[in-house]
């Protein structure tokens, strides 16, 4: 807004300075005009400016740094806690759940780890035990012993998440501690990537950069909606996002017993193409077709068939075999 109105104002003037009769008449009323509006607009952006700060300063204490452990048959009583000393080589970030010290990150930034070193905020430094993985979804669980009450942040509604959403992403790209970003949701329900067995991120174009992984997504409102895990090598501004309602169900699973039980169906699908589309009267994309069905499996005691179309779960669309295989799952 006051960059437009300093464009006005400058046009003016050179109009003015041309010798052709001004738009508008030269009285001081106008310029004071003009002055006012370009204050209220600098105003209007201090305060969002404000507001974003603010939003930064208050959820930076929940993200970590996520370091592999110097050895990995460290000693079960060896302490827990370690005095901050110079920085290693990081490999990712977390995201603390809760105050006692659950950490949410990526499965692919602890590996095969049965313990990872936590690096929080005040740079204090623990070690955590790996206490469950997910590698259908790319989702770990850290705990971390301390005998005080932790930063954390809270779960947000990514099914309420709209394109054009204001973002904040949180981390430690290339160890440059709680790196925070500023984007928009730039697309939902993105799948086929290739990334893990159930896809269904949030595309943003906030800036996310090796060591972002496993950080947090936030919303305006400073709750997760996502968790930050992959960006595309060649391309500028498009990152992913496990969405906070799945990342929400596999944590709980994974905090209370260490793995995650899923549902399935015991069915063959495929994707209702236009053919199949006019052979059994519904719109391309509507459904998924089921092909076969497998004896004494889910499905079969339910009484689907061979030829019926998937069309919703739970009240939930389907629309390609992913989604319902996610979905049931």
């Amino acid at each position: 807004m006051s960059i437009a109105i300093r464009t006005i104002v400058v046009v003016l003037a050179i109009f003015l300075g041309s010798g052709f009769p001004a738009p508008f008449p030269s009285s001081p009323l106008g310029g004071r005009a003009l002055a006012a509006t370009d204050g209220n607009g600098i105003r209007l952006m201090e305060e969002l400016q404000g507001v974003i700060t603010d939003l930064a300063e208050r959820v930076k204490p929940s993200v970590v740094n996520v370091f592999p452990t110097q050895s990995p048959s460290r000693s079960k009583n060896a302490p827990k806690e370690q005095p901050p000393n110079a920085p290693s080589s990081g490999s990712g970030s977390g995201v603390i759940i809760d105050a006692q010290g659950y950490i949410l990150t990526n499965n692919h930034v602890v590996g095969d780890a049965n313990e990872v070193e936590i690096r929080l905020s005040d740079k204090t430094r623990l070690i955590a035990q790996v206490i469950g993985r997910d590698q259908d979804t790319d989702l770990a669980v850290l705990k971390v012993t301390t005998d005080r009450p932790l930063p954390f942040a809270q779960f947000g509604d990514s099914g309420s998440v709209k394109v054009g959403q204001w973002v904040l992403a949180v981390g430690n790209p290339f160890g440059l501690d709680r790196t925070v970003t500023l984007g928009v949701v730039s697309g939902m329900g993105r799948e086929n990537m290739n990334l893990s067995r159930y896809e269904n991120f949030i595309q943003t174009d906030a800036s996310i950069n090796p060591g972002n992984s496993g950080g947090p997504l936030f919303n305006v409102h400073g709750e997760i909606i996502g968790i930050n895990t992959a960006i595309i090598n060649y391309a500028q501004g498009i990152g992913f996002a496990i969405p906070s309602n799945m990342a929400k169900q596999v944590f709980q699973q994974l905090q209370s017993r260490g793995k995650v039980v899923r549902g399935w169906l015991g069915v063959g699908i495929q994707p209702v193409t236009a053919d199949l589309a006019t052979k059994f009267g519904v719109a391309e994309g509507e459904g998924v077709l089921v092909n076969e069905v497998f004896e004494s499996d889910p499905a079969a005691r339910a009484g689907i068939k061979p030829g019926d179309i998937i069309i919703k779960v739970d009240g939930k669309v389907v629309d390609t075999p992913n989604a319902l295989s996610r979905l049931i799952a």
